[in-house]
């Protein structure tokens, strides 16, 4: 039986119809438009979260209208904790994926991703492993039916109408994995984010002699704080208010590095890590950046 308020509706539509026409107007009755939201949406905000996988690295990154982006999934022992993020946040789809390059405590979570969550399209640089990990991601990639596309400078899109995505390094091949990094910068506004990977000097070099705009309120530490990234010249052109390292509590490596995070203080960088505080959120209105912390 239809309802006395949907009833109401369509006598008071049929009655203004009928006036409209008498009067020689006519009448156009749009539908209500569809929701646009997502589990992912962020209410007008962009979310960049920095998931705490010990000691590794993985950003998920969610734009205002719910668009989404990976970039890498922590060790292979972190296979299931990235399915459980990404329930968590609500993540049935993502758009894009980068794996930044081939170490394992960056790609390891990778295909278990890619094997539960439609993909779009991914991005990783033409570095390669002779390992099981990285054979299990070009796996879990050809089985989606995926094709790998080349991480490098110059590739850039727009992730949302407000928010562009450029891809800074790598910029030219590298003997060593570690600079052969994606590196990413995400703009939203007056705000952006500057995602390094593992990238080291040379790298770093390359971008400051290339005259890239590396300006970055928020930037992710290169190489969880090892004293081979995050040199003072980079970190000059990067200007940032804010920095995440995201390291393992105790890890073996002893990072992140004193003179790391001697140089970050000394820059009057405010520091974020996840082996002391757990994942961390930095969402932007394109005016500024704030952050939570899990703890």
């Amino acid at each position: 039986m239809m309802k006395t308020s949907k009833i109401t509706t369509l006598l008071l539509t049929g009655v203004i119809t009928a006036l409209l026409i008498l009067s020689g107007c006519s009448l156009e009755i749009n539908p209500a438009p569809e929701s646009n939201s997502t589990p992912a949406s962020t209410g007008g905000n962009l979310r960049v979260v920095f998931l705490d996988v010990g000691q590794g690295a993985s950003q998920l990154i969610i734009s205002p209208s719910g668009k989404t982006m990976l970039i890498d999934a922590g060790n292979n022992d972190k296979e299931e904790l990235m399915l459980q993020y990404m329930d968590q946040y609500g993540i049935t789809k993502l758009d894009t994926v980068i794996g930044t390059h081939p170490d394992a405590d960056h790609i390891g979570g990778l295909d278990a991703v890619i094997n539960h969550i439609p993909v779009g399209r991914i991005y990783m640089p033409k570095a390669q492993a002779n390992t099981k990990t990285f054979e299990s991601v070009l796996r879990a990639v050809k089985n989606a039916k995926l094709k790998v596309q080349t991480a490098k400078a110059g590739i850039s899109w727009e992730m949302d109408d407000e928010v562009h995505v450029d891809m800074l390094a790598p910029r030219r091949s590298y003997e060593d994995s570690n600079n052969m990094s994606a590196v990413v910068k995400i703009t939203y506004g007056r705000t952006s984010f500057l995602l390094t990977g593992d990238a080291e000097a040379d790298s770093e070099r390359d971008m400051v002699d290339a005259g890239t705009d590396l300006q970055a309120d928020v930037m992710l530490v290169g190489h969880h704080g090892s004293k081979s990234s995050t040199t003072l010249a980079f970190l000059k052109r990067v200007h940032p208010k804010y920095a995440v390292i995201q390291v393992g509590a105790d890890n073996t490596y002893g990072h992140p590095k004193s003179v790391i995070l001697n140089r970050l203080k000394q820059q009057g960088v405010k520091v974020y890590r996840n082996d002391l505080q757990g994942t961390i959120e930095a969402e932007s209105n394109g005016q500024k950046v704030t952050f939570r912390t899990e703890r």
